[in-house]
């Protein structure tokens, strides 16, 4: 790699001239010389970042060339937006007519890369499209005819230095597939390893900054004129430049592919294809060949014994590790980047869409559900906004009501019984209806999501993602430290101080069947919250409950004896009370909650000892005796007081 490729030039303008021109310098890995590329990291030229103001500076000098491109542009949108008005004018709903969705997707598609890009990025905006366009776009394809192998060979050439024959053994006479920014040739190495080899369109980023720049400016324009524009359309847009910057650098891509591996790459079922950095650079791609079959293709799969449900399971399990536990997730695990391999692995392919979640906004949506569980949709509001959906000065009053029209019918005896992609709809046509902003992650999130549970639904109609999802829940809810989440575990178990057994036993049975659930490290974590300071609430609430339960053990107990004095001897039996008909119900949870402990992978009676051990000799422990001890005696003086007061009356 050259240095002035590392070192951005000191005038913008020849910046700008370097992002853009055709004949920027390739990236060139010299064969053989791999061990001299360092981090990965260091890569990555400057240049080929996303820099909305240098291809600002440098269009602005070429009007001729923008107004061109926007005559190409205008005159098909023109058409659609009169296509509209006309509807509009005949009396006709354009936001609900299913042929102008399809008209849009057209039209994209037709304009090429740039705007097929837009389009996928719109299927997930509810804030911006009417429901029936956002289910037209997520049928847009990725996909344009394919350019020469000539052109393709000359560009492999100029960034690894070498012809492709001097490379590869072995390249596939035509490309196996052509997508927006590339194509893909099957091949071998010469040492003997099967590669895919994808090699990057032509002139794309001339294409594509000429195209993102006029996007840019009408954004701009819009927002400064158009009232009803409630979302930032020029955040939108550099949002959506920087992702396809990213993806059009393969070296990024590269090491995206590198970082899932590292991340997720341990999970047993779940397989990465290796990176040949030797045979890569920005615009030419090599990795490992992974003979596998399309989830979907489900009678090729089961004829090779493997169980395409269980597969989708793993993705789904997968999918969550990205989302709730490290925040780095494939948002783009459309059919044709997972594979089933002959082993039963799943396979991820496509590393170019990537995307990252905060902490903040990781906890925040286990929140969320907890909130749904709860049907606590005023928290499920403010969520919203914590979430950055909302602005925070926003009337969240009428939306809280919609937000119980949306989940309260649909939410049955559990939220694992939820339709994902149903809800998905419901909530869009309530978020173009509200002041919402969907964030980047969001969309795309939802996006991944709802590809997974349309390709388990292929498969089997009675698949429900969430239901696969909850285990997973259940288990962070019952094991991570955050602060977060041990006051959503708070908040899910006591209800106007009283605790919900039923609660937790749901939790307890859904984290059991989590595929990681470890009994052990559960009982210890549970072991040292009880004690914490943290734990102080749950400590009163099993003061409270041991009491309570003491109580009428001992009451029951004194009933069902005097009772069997009484029938001895031939006295008038007395009617059990209420109380102790109602309350023996704490007893049936706790046992209840034994049987699922004892059901639980992991789980050994003998385990329990140790544990026992240090609660009876933590200080805690005892002071929590003498609270139950306080509490009991204060219960029987309170009765004798009673009783005594009712005989003098």
């Amino acid at each position: 790699m050259t240095q002035a490729m590392i070192t951005p030039p000191s005038n913008s303008v020849e910046l700008a001239e370097e992002i853009i021109s055709v004949e920027v310098q390739p990236i060139h890995i010299p064969l053989g010389h791999t061990e001299d590329l360092g981090p990965v990291s260091d890569m990555f030229p400057e240049s080929w970042r996303y820099h909305p103001e240098l291809i600002t500076e440098f269009y602005k000098q070429r009007p001729l060339q923008v107004f061109a491109r926007l005559l190409n542009i205008i005159i098909p949108f023109l058409s659609f937006i009169v296509s509209l008005w006309w509807d509009k004018f005949c009396g006709k709903d354009p936001k609900g007519d299913r042929k102008r969705a399809i008209q849009l997707r057209e039209l994209l598609t037709k304009l090429g890369p740039t705007y097929i890009k837009v389009g996928q990025a719109l299927s997930t905006r509810p804030d911006l499209v009417p429901p029936i366009y956002l289910d037209e776009l997520t049928t847009l394809q990725d996909q344009l005819p394919p350019f020469s192998n000539e052109i393709a060979y000359q560009l492999i050439e100029e960034e690894l230095g070498a012809h492709p024959s001097e490379i590869y053994a072995e390249i596939s006479p035509e490309s196996i597939a052509a997508a927006s920014l590339g194509q893909v040739y099957r091949g071998i190495l010469k040492t003997g390893e099967k590669v895919a080899i994808k090699v990057q369109r032509p002139d794309l980023i001339k294409r594509i900054t000429l195209d993102i720049y006029i996007m840019r400016t009408l954004s701009l324009w819009a927002n400064r004129n158009v009232k009803r524009v409630r979302s930032d359309l020029v955040a939108i847009t550099d949002e959506l430049a920087s992702r396809i910057f990213e993806e059009m650098n393969y070296i990024q891509e590269g090491r995206n592919a590198e970082k899932f591996a590292q991340l997720y790459g341990h999970m047993t079922e779940i397989y990465v294809p290796s990176i040949y950095w030797k045979y890569s650079g920005r615009r030419v791609l090599t990795m490992e060949w992974i003979e596998g079959t399309k989830l979907t293709n489900m009678r090729a799969i089961q004829a090779q014994g493997i169980d395409a449900t269980h597969l989708v399971e793993v993705g789904v399990q997968c999918s969550l590790r990205q989302l709730l536990e490290n925040g780095f997730f494939h948002a783009d695990p459309h059919p044709g980047n997972l594979l089933a391999m002959k082993d039963g692995r799943l396979a991820y392919l496509d590393f170019g869409m990537m995307s990252t979640i905060k902490p903040y906004q990781r906890y925040g949506l286990i929140e969320a559900v907890v909130h749904l569980v709860n049907r606590d949709f005023e928290s499920l509001a403010q969520d919203y906004v914590n979430l950055d959906f909302l602005k925070a000065d926003t009337d969240l009053r009428p939306i809280v009501p919609a937000l119980s029209q949306v989940f309260g019918n649909a939410l049955g005896a559990s939220v694992a019984e939820l339709n994902f992609k149903s809800i998905t709809d419901q909530m869009s046509a309530m978020m173009y209806e509200f002041p919402f902003r969907v964030p980047a992650y969001y969309a795309l999130i939802i996006r991944s999501m709802v590809t997974l549970e349309g390709i388990a639904i292929g498969i089997d109609p009675n698949f429900k993602v969430l239901t696969k999802a909850y285990p997973y829940v259940a288990k962070r809810l019952l094991t991570d430290e955050s602060p977060q989440l041990r006051s959503s575990l708070q908040d899910l178990l006591f209800q106007d101080g009283s605790f919900r057994w039923n609660r937790l036993e749901n939790l307890l049975n859904n984290a059991k069947n989590s595929s990681d659930f470890d009994f052990d490290k559960i009982l210890e974590q549970a072991t040292e919250f009880l004690f914490s300071d943290r734990g102080n609430f749950i400590r009163e609430r099993v003061v409270k409950e041991l009491i309570n339960a003491i109580d009428l053990f001992g009451r029951r107990s004194w009933f069902n004896l005097t009772t069997g004095i009484r029938e001895q001897v031939g006295l008038a039996l007395q009617e059990r009370p209420i109380e102790l008909q109602d309350n023996a119900k704490t007893f049936e949870h706790l046992k209840s909650i034994w049987q699922i402990l004892r059901n639980t992978p992991g789980f050994e009676p003998m385990k329990l000892v140790p544990v026992l051990s240090k609660l009876i000799t933590n200080p805690e422990t005892h002071r929590m005796g003498q609270q139950v001890a306080e509490g009991l005696a204060q219960k029987a003086i309170a009765r004798l007081i009673r009783n005594v007061v009712l005989e003098w009356d």
